[in-house]
């Protein structure tokens, strides 16, 4: 995975001085690069499957538009909404067992989904997926955030930069993921399951090798209680619904768009080329990003305006729908949607990961890493509905959208402000 993950590096002359991603990259312990490259092999298996869920669901299997939405916010939620579960588990039992549970639980769920032909099975296999990274999704990014905080503690630089690098392998793999399943579903759509499951199994394979069983300065906690107090923290509960409304706009990828390439183009053929152009620019220019965004914004800030960029993305289809181009043209809007949700998820996610640690108890990250994404899952479960079913009532063409982007617009007033008297972060850490 190292020499992949190499592949998606800018090469630099020889001489030349290094970028800041190679710096920190460089300087980053065994444990943390892994956790980078297993982000990497999550999305490219994750992502050669899941961007043509929905058209499997419609056309081969023949759901309604708003059962198909259902199965999506399903999946999501069954991941995003048991993530509190599965970060219970990793404070109490460690990283290691986790992720090698859950990728044995994704093969499995990968296998069945390709050879699912009635709706309970479907929703059995989308149900197994989504458990499955509930498991080993918040081991890997509590522990990376944790790592982000021990890099920042010994004077590397802000915590944001190696949660930017984090991001940045996740969305190389959602760059290479469609890509691969685009030549697979040349084949078949059980061909495209199965490359994937084959890519989780590399990544149980590596870990089963690699991870340490017990990681210094992890440590593992057996006390009770630690969700009661999670609930009354209302500053972290207002940063997952703001995140919630983020993975809402950012699921509209796998419903809202897929709708509206096919009404521009009269196929989803270009769809794989909008994913691949949103990871292009998220490998590209995460990094910098931010660190223009450290420079200038808290982590407040730097959400706020990543929702504000979403909500345009969003505005933007929303004008253009009355003209109803259609052809390349037609494309645009999409192509303006695609670029600013990117750019404001560019700005979101390192931000939210990096606030975090700074809200949660003292051996609870996983259980609070996990709530982020309970929280927002649940949102994307309801939220997915109603979209399905308001795109299917044949309103105005520019009513859904405008629903859309006036979400994320909203959610910037739910954002927690800082303790007074901080100095850039919440309790006193600076924000980067």
């Amino acid at each position: 995975m190292t020499a992949l993950f190499s592949r998606v590096l800018p090469r630099r002359p020889a001489g030349a001085p290094k970028s800041p991603r190679e710096r920190t990259w460089k300087n980053l312990s065994p444990v943390p690069k892994l956790l980078i490259l297993t982000q990497l092999a999550f999305n490219i298996g994750f992502y050669a499957v899941l961007p043509f869920l929905a058209e499997h669901l419609g056309t081969a299997i023949g759901m309604a538009g708003w059962m198909v939405g259902f199965v999506l916010g399903l999946r999501t939620f069954s991941q995003q909404g048991l993530f509190v579960v599965g970060g219970w588990l990793v404070d109490r039992y460690g990283v290691r067992p986790i992720v090698l549970a859950g990728c044995a639980l994704r093969v499995a769920g990968f296998a069945w989904l390709g050879y699912a032909e009635e709706t309970w099975a479907v929703i059995g296999a989308v149900l197994l997926i989504g458990f499955a990274a509930a498991l080993f999704s918040p081991a890997v990014e509590s522990e990376a955030a944790r790592q982000a905080v021990v890099w920042e503690q010994a004077g590397h630089g802000p915590r944001t930069r190696v949660l930017a690098l984090f991001s940045a392998a996740g969305q190389a793999g959602a760059f290479v993921g469609p890509l691969l399943g685009a030549l697979l579903l040349a084949v078949d759509f059980p061909t495209a399951c199965l490359a994937g499951a084959a890519v989780f199994v590399l990544v149980l394979a590596g870990h089963a090798r690699l991870m340490p069983q017990h990681i210094p300065g992890r440590v593992r906690t057996r006390a009770h209680g630690g969700l009661r107090v999670l609930l009354r923290n209302r500053r972290f509960l207002a940063l997952c619904c703001a995140y919630g409304s983020y993975l809402l706009a950012y699921n509209q990828l796998y419903l809202a768009l897929p709708d509206e390439v096919q009404r521009a183009t009269g196929s989803q053929s270009a769809l794989s080329w909008l994913f691949a152009l949103a990871s292009l620019l998220a490998v590209c220019a995460q990094l910098p990003v931010t660190r223009w965004a450290g420079d200038r914004l808290d982590l407040r800030r730097s959400m706020a305006v990543g929702l504000l960029l979403i909500a345009a993305g969003f505005a933007v289809v929303a004008a253009a729908r009355p003209a109803a181009w259609t052809g390349m043209v037609g494309l645009l809007p999409a192509t303006g949607y695609v670029v600013l949700l990117t750019l404001g998820q560019m700005l979101i996610v390192p931000a939210a990961r990096a606030w975090v640690p700074d809200l949660a108890e003292d051996g609870r990250l996983g259980l609070y890493t996990g709530a982020l994404s309970s929280v927002s899952g649940l949102i994307v479960l309801l939220g997915s509905s109603a979209t399905g079913f308001l795109l299917d009532l044949g309103l105005p063409a520019a009513v859904p959208w405008l629903v859309l982007a006036a979400l994320p617009a909203l959610a910037v007033a739910l954002l927690p402000h800082r303790p007074e008297g901080a100095e850039g972060g919440e309790d006193g850490v600076p924000a980067r």
